[in-house]
This record gives structure tokens, C-alpha cells and sequence, in this order.
């Protein structure tokens, strides 16, 4: 009867936010919790689950999981070093297990450490010998090492931008590892590294070119001898040493295969690497569209985009607006802790006098002053439209000044979707204008309906415009950091045993 062991640290940074990390931003699950927690959710742990239990043979070994509540700045060493202890207690106090499951992100990174999951990866191996398969599930945002590569068995990534099929992924992820552990394959793994960074729409693999070489993926692994293939774009905010894109296929035991499709995956995504850079506007072209746009004008402040890592306070847009003089209704999200507190105490009804805006990132954001009403106070724990998970913005409040609408939290949250404003009573259908900060959200959300969507050229810690944000750890030349960036694809070939 196969034991298998669960695991999980999931965590995506902006090197660029000034605002470390903490413990306290993770959810933290011991054992059984893990199960519990990720029923009927769409994650990862919760696909694999489904594959695993539906076997009658298999029992779970349920560790340790670490999920940061929303993406943040780089997460303090401390912090990291206390998380790596009690995930790697967890496995140690675990009964000896036939496999393992794990479910990272591969962005993470810690003061002192680029590669966590890495880390994690080869003191997990270290534990359970060399003999015990280990499979791990990514996003395809992660910074993929050659560390985990060389610690895992096989890596199954996201096949969708924007994530969508987190737990169809854990799923490839549980049937793979069940295929090694019944003996019927043997992966072999090839890794293609891409000098390039990319940000922009048409990495929607619904409808973008990146979309053409996930698809080629996809048709790897449904072919015979493909396990698992895929392309890492990285996240290209976390500024480590091994940030790029790549491309990878993990097939059995056909290294020459591998290397093949990993190449031919690498040399697509090159050929287009300068169409999948985001066309931005600049804030004065902005100001035109939402004077001259009948219908919402959804304006994508991407610099500032908390679930890629970015402090969330930015009023930049809000306030150029006002500086403008425009007077359409604007709904706008912010993360200042003290404008909330005050709202808290004028009261629900009452006016209150404060600022919002660059409380955490006071480097590049400036604070705005208001005279509003506090429509709304709230706990700020609510379900999100995306996988239903209970998300957690601290105290909120609604403050409405003249024709600003802000929904104000006391700590950052996921903006990916309509959650926040749903949850305080903001329709933004019924705005003028809508600041949505996340590069992409899901069509239906705003894109089908709006009457137009910016993507605009702002300052913030996961800005599109990457060579504004000044890298200094990643290796260099990459694209488009640096001009004439060649590329000549080199394979590298993981296999265990």
C-alpha cells in the first residue's frame, strides 16, 4: 500500500517592493489541515487529492503546507529560516512515505536566498533518500532552477495564463507520480534556458502567441512517451540569479526527444519574445481615452499589482485624473492601513479628512488628500470569485470623495478578479472608470464588456515597463534589459537513478 507525502510553500515577490515579507502573511497547515483546507477548492493539493484518494491502494502523508496569503516583497531570512525548519520537521516526523507530492510556486525568494524551493527540494531528498520518487507542481511564473531539477523526479507547470487549471495541474502531477511509483516510467527531463523576460497580453494562452507553444506542450503530453512539458516564463519581478524563461520536457527516458521539443519549444517563444513585451500607455493618452470613451474604461495598473508581488498602494492614476480635472465616477483600490484606522473612527456615515496612497512604497507613491464618507467598514474576509477560497484583506473600509470611490484595505489582497469590490457593494460596471491592478484578469471579468481597456504606463514594483525597474542580481544580457541579446539554444538533461 503506497504512502505518499503532501507538501506545499507557495509564495511569488516583487524584489521591488521595499515592504519584506513576514511569517504572519502565510497561512500555515500542519497534517490533516492540509486536506481539510484544500477540499473542493481549485488548487493544486485539492486536483491531486482527487487522483490519490480515488485509488483504494494509496494513503496520504500530509505534512506541512505554507501559503502566503497574497504576494508580496522579499521575504524576510528569518522568516524563510522558520518556514524551511517546520516544513522539514514536518517531513522528518512524517512515516517513511513510497513518494512525494509537492505543490510550490517557484518565485519565492528570502534575503539570503534566491532559490527556496530548491532548497527545500534537496533537504526534502536529503530526507527521504534518493530512492523515493518526488513530483512537484509550479507555476508557470516560477523561476524553474537547475536545483529542482536535479532534486525532482519530475515538474509539471500551469498550462494557462491567467491561471485557471490549478487543479487539473495538480491532477497531471498526482498520475505522474503514481506512473513512477507502478514502475511504468522513467523521466527524463530536458531544460532550455531563454535569455528573455516577457510581460504582455499576448501571453494570455487563450488567445496570445504564448498560447501556441503551450499548446505544443500540451500535445507532448498527451503523445506517447510524453510525461510532462511546458514553458517557464518566470516571474519578472523577482530578481534572482536564475530568472529567464524556459522551456522544458520531461519524457521516458527518450532524452533525445526531450531535447528536441525543448528546443523547438525555446526557439518559437524567441522568434516572437518582442510581441510578447506589453504595449503601455502613457498617463496622458489615458486621460484622453477616459474623457472620450462613452461606456467603463477598465484602466490595468499592472506596476502595482499585488498578486504579482507589488505593495498595493499606489493612487497614481486616481490622482492624475483629478489633476486632469476629469469628473466621471472612478472605483479604485488601495492598501493604506491608517486611512482605514481613520475611517474606523469617524464611523460608517460620518465624514472623515486623510490621505491614501504611498504608505508602504513612499518612494514612488505619494499620498493623496481626502474628504470622504465612510460608506462601508468591513472585516475584509471574503470568498473569491476565482477558486472560492477565503481571501483576506484586514479591516476595510469604502470611502467615497466626490467622484472617487476607494476601497480601502488595511493589507494587501489578490486583485486578479472582482472579489474586492463585490464583497463591499461595487458593481464596476457601474463606474465611469475601474483601476484594476492585475495585468490580466479572466475575459468575462472586464475585458468582454468594457467599453475599453488600458494598459497603463505608470511607476510600481511590478511595472510592465521592465527595464525601469532596475535589476541587479539576474544574469545578464537578457531581453529586454539589454540590447542585441543573441540566443543559441544549449540543452541540459535531469534524470534520476
Amino acid at each position: 500500500m503506497p504512502k505518499i507525502l503532501i507538501g506545499e510553500c507557495k509564495q511569488e515577490i516583487s524584489s521591488f517592493n521595499p515592504v519584506l515579507s513576514r511569517y504572519h502573511d502565510f497561512e500555515i497547515s500542519w497534517g490533516q489541515e492540509i486536506l481539510d483546507y484544500h477540499t473542493e477548492l481549485n488548487t493544486e493539493v485539492c486536483g491531486a487529492l482527487g487522483i490519490f484518494q480515488a485509488q483504494p491502494d494509496v494513503t496520504l502523508a500530509p505534512a506541512y503546507s505554507a501559503r502566503m496569503i497574497v504576494s508580496g516583497g522579499t521575504l524576510a531570512q528569518a522568516d524563510f529560516e522558520r518556514i524551511k525548519e517546520e516544513f522539514l520537521a514536518a517531513v522528518r516526523a512524517a512515516p517513511p512515505v513510497d513518494g512525494v507530492y509537492l505543490s510550490l510556486h517557484g518565485a519565492m525568494a528570502a534575503e539570503k536566498e534566491d532559490d527556496p524551493e530548491g532548497l527545500l527540494l534537496a533537504e526534502i531528498r536529503q530526507i527521504v533518500g534518493e530512492q523515493i520518487p518526488i513530483v512537484v507542481s509550479l507555476d508557470l511564473h516560477g523561476i524553474l532552477t537547475e536545483r529542482m531539477l536535479r532534486h525532482a523526479d519530475a515538474i509539471v507547470s500551469y498550462h494557462t495564463y491567467p491561471h485557471v487549471d490549478f487543479a487539473t495541474t495538480g491532477e497531471r502531477a498526482a498520475r505522474l507520480l503514481l506512473r513512477i511509483l507502478a514502475g511504468e516510467v522513467r523521466p527524463v527531463t530536458a531544460l532550455v534556458k531563454i535569455p528573455a523576460l516577457v510581460r504582455g497580453d499576448e501571453l494570455i494562452t487563450a488567445t496570445g502567441l504564448f498560447g501556441q507553444m503551450i499548446r505544443h506542450a500540451q500535445q507532448i503530453e498527451a503523445s506517447p512517451g510524453g510525461l510532462s512539458a511546458g514553458m517557464f516564463i518566470g516571474n519578472p519581478f523577482t530578481d534572482v540569479r536564475e530568472l529567464r524563461s524556459n522551456s522544458f520536457v520531461v519524457t521516458d527516458g527518450d532524452a533525445e526527444r526531450a531535447a528536441a521539443e525543448a528546443t523547438q519549444m525555446a526557439n518559437d517563444f524567441w522568434a516572437v519574445r518582442a510581441k510578447l513585451q506589453a504595449p503601455l500607455t502613457t498617463m496622458d493618452e489615458t486621460v484622453e481615452i477616459c474623457r472620450n470613451t462613452q461606456g467603463t474604461v477598465i484602466l490595468k495598473d499592472a506596476a502595482d499589482a499585488t498578486s504579482s508581488g507589488a505593495s498595493g498602494d499606489s493612487a497614481i492614476i486616481v490622482g492624475a485624473l483629478l489633476k486632469a480635472g476629469y469628473e466621471g465616477s472612478i472605483l479604485a483600490p488601495v492598501v493604506d492601513e491608517a486611512a482605514v484606522n481613520a475611517a474606523v473612527a469617524a464611523g460608517v456615515g460620518n465624514m472623515v479628512q486623510t490621505t491614501v496612497g504611498g504608505s508602504l512604497d513612499s518612494r514612488r507613491f505619494e499620498a493623496i488628500p481626502i474628504t470622504a464618507r465612510v460608506h462601508m467598514i468591513s472585516e475584509g474576509r471574503f470568498l473569491s470569485e476565482s477558486n472560492n477560497a477565503t481571501w483576506n484583506s484586514g479591516t476595510t473600509a469604502v470611502l467615497v470623495a466626490e467622484n472617487v470611490t476607494w476601497v480601502v484595505t488595511s493589507r494587501a489582497v489578490s486583485l486578479y478578479d472582482r472579489s474586492l469590490f463585490y464583497a463591499h457593494g461595487q458593481d464596476p460596471k457601474d463606474f465611469d472608470v475601474v483601476i484594476v491592478k492585475s495585468p490580466h484578469c479572466q475575459h468575462h471579468m472586464f475585458d468582454d464588456w468594457a467599453a475599453a481597456v488600458v494598459n497603463v504606463d505608470v511607476a510600481g514594483s511590478t511595472s510592465a515597463n521592465l527595464p525601469t525597474l532596475g535589476h541587479t542580481r539576474c544574469a545578464r544580457p537578457i531581453f529586454p534589459l539589454d540590447k542585441d541579446v543573441t540566443f543559441a539554444p544549449e540543452v541540459k538533461i535531469f534524470r534520476r537513478g
